[in-house]
Parts: structure tokens; sequence; C-alpha cells
């Protein structure tokens, strides 16, 4: 069983360490992953809207709130996706993602990504004259989507705002605009991409840093990190898994980490935390080599993001650029 350690949030309250993530994860296994994860201790489970099975989520919740869990007990993140950065049309996401759930707060609530889309078209809108985009909308700015947020907040349906994929300038831009600091950054985070800049920068803020893929994932065809060679010789010093060697990388860290699966096996063996020594620590770091990885570069996917979120060699290329302001 995990040590159920907390970490805390601006905000006073404490985030679970370890919680289930729900990216990824194929239509119908969801429900069953999170019952199984909140009856094997699990207390934080990460969602949003454009994983579409967060109905799949409210199913599972109705199992085991009350029965195993009280609703006050749990830590449920989710996130406002990229068609409803709109001050018109956030509420009205917010209020289907909490009808999908079945509860009546979320104790975070994300900016899923710093882009918005054209809203009212779907989650993935098409572009109307460019074959193989999605339709982007370069009006509505960072600084309007997070006053928007802000005012989610003062509903009382969120008890905490923060963002996702932001770099330190699109954090900076905010803050500095509303005087809001976000309570957490969730991002890609494994030792091919520690970020250690915009670590360093979230922590001078107070900003909670969540650790998304810390496995990496299976998007652009590159082997997943539990099967580097120096991830695999500590987890069999440790007699721990690849998963929770990589895992521990991240708390080690001080983030949150959200590993997905829908094995019960893996869900409950990725909850048993285990700690690094220093020696371990840096054997696995030093697996980055001479250049970082990103494995999640909407700029690749298809349809196409054409902005530039990361500056990273493949975005160089992007029509459009974050607006901050």
């Amino acid at each position: 069983m995990s040590r159920k350690k907390v970490l805390p949030l601006n905000t006073g309250v404490t985030i679970p360490q370890i919680g289930l993530g729900t990216w990824l994860s194929k239509p119908h296994e969801v429900e069953n992953a999170v019952e199984i994860a909140v009856r094997n201790g699990y207390r934080h489970l990460d969602l949003a809207m454009i994983y579409q099975n967060q109905d799949e989520v409210g199913r599972a919740l109705k199992k085991v709130i009350p029965s195993v869990v009280k609703r006050e007990d749990l830590f449920i993140t989710s996130k406002l996706w990229n068609s409803s950065h709109q001050a018109a049309v956030a509420e009205a996401e917010l209020e289907e993602t909490l009808s999908q759930l079945g509860i009546d707060y979320l104790d975070l609530y994300l900016v899923h990504w710093p882009v918005a889309f054209q809203p009212g078209q779907g989650l993935s809108p098409k572009h109307p004259t460019i074959e193989g985009e999605v339709h982007l909308d370069t009006d509505t700015s960072l600084v309007d989507t997070w006053k928007t947020m802000i005012k989610l907040k003062e509903t009382g349906k969120v008890k905490a705002i923060g963002v996702s994929n932001f770099t330190i300038a699109h954090i900076e831009g905010i803050i500095k605009a509303t005087n809001v600091v976000p309570a957490a950054n969730q991002i890609e985070a494994h030792p091919l991409l520690p970020q250690d800049d915009l670590v360093a920068y979230c922590n001078a803020k107070g900003i909670h840093i969540t650790a998304y893929s810390p496995l990496g994932n299976n998007l652009v065809g590159i082997p997943m990190l539990t099967e580097n060679a120096a991830v695999q010789e500590v987890a069999k010093k440790l007699d721990a898994t690849p998963a929770q060697v990589l895992v521990a990388w991240g708390t080690y860290r001080g983030y949150s980490v959200i590993p997905k699966s829908v094995q019960e096996s893996r869900i409950i063996s990725n909850f048993q935390q285990v700690e690094l020594s220093k020696e371990d620590y840096e054997k696995v770091s030093a697996i980055i080599g001479p250049k970082a990885r990103r494995y999640n570069t909407p700029v690749t996917y298809k349809p196409k993001w054409n902005i530039n979120l990361f500056d990273e060699e493949v975005e160089k290329t992007a029509t459009h650029t974050v607006k901050i302001l």
C-alpha cells in the first residue's frame, strides 16, 4: 500500500502524491480501472473532457461513493478543453463535466492547453480551408481564458484552478495580468524531459507540478521508458517494477504523479510507492543523454495543431504562436 503521501497546494489544501491517470485509456476500461484504484487506496483521479470517458468515471464513482470513500476524501481533477476557452461556453463545459461525473464540484480544474479552438464545432473543429488542421481561435488569449477560470472558481464548483502544458512565459503572462497564481501546472515529466527551468520557476512561485506520461507513451513510436536498461537495473536492485522506479523519479522531484493503467496488477503496483536513493535518482536521471525528448507535441497530431507551443524543433515551421495577452 502506498504511504498515502500528500503535497501542499498554494490554496491551503493537499493533493495526494500518486493519482490515477485516465488519458489514452480505451473505451469501457476506465470504469473498472477507477473502481479498482479507489478500492485499493487511490484518492487522486486525473480526468479531462477530451479523454471522452468521464461518463465511465462517473459510473465508477457511483460504485465507490459513499460505500468505499466519501466524496470529500477524493481529489478529482478535470480540464477545460480548447474549444471552451471562451467566456460564453466555459461554464457549460464545466457543468457537463460535473454532470458526467455525478458530482457537484471539482477539487482542481485546469486549462488543458495554452491554445484555443473555435467553439461550437465539436472537440476538434476542422479548419474551413486548410485540410488536416484544426480551426484555431487566434483571438482568445491565455489571459482571457485565465480570467474565465477565475470566475469559474468564484462559483464554488471548482475549489482550485490551474494550468497544464504551460511554459514559464505562459504562466508569467497570466499572473502579471491577473495577480492570480495557478495552483498547479500539469506537464509531461519524466527522465527524458526534466524541464529544470520550468520546475524551478514553478517551485519559486508556489505552483505545484503534476507529472503526466511518467513512463513515456506510445504516441510517437519510440520505446517506453520502462524498457530502458538503467531503469530496469534500478528496478531489479530495489525489487520494484520499472514503472515504480519512474513514478519514484517524479516523487523524488516533488511532483504528484499520475501513471495510467487499466490492468489491476499495474494499478496496484504503481501505487506501492518506492523511494529512490540519491544514487539511484541520478542513475535514472542520466538516461536523458545530450537532448531532451518530448513525447507529446500537438503539431504532430492528426488533425494538426498549427501552433508553436514549446519551441521544439518540430514546431519551428508552425504558423501560429501562443497568444498570451
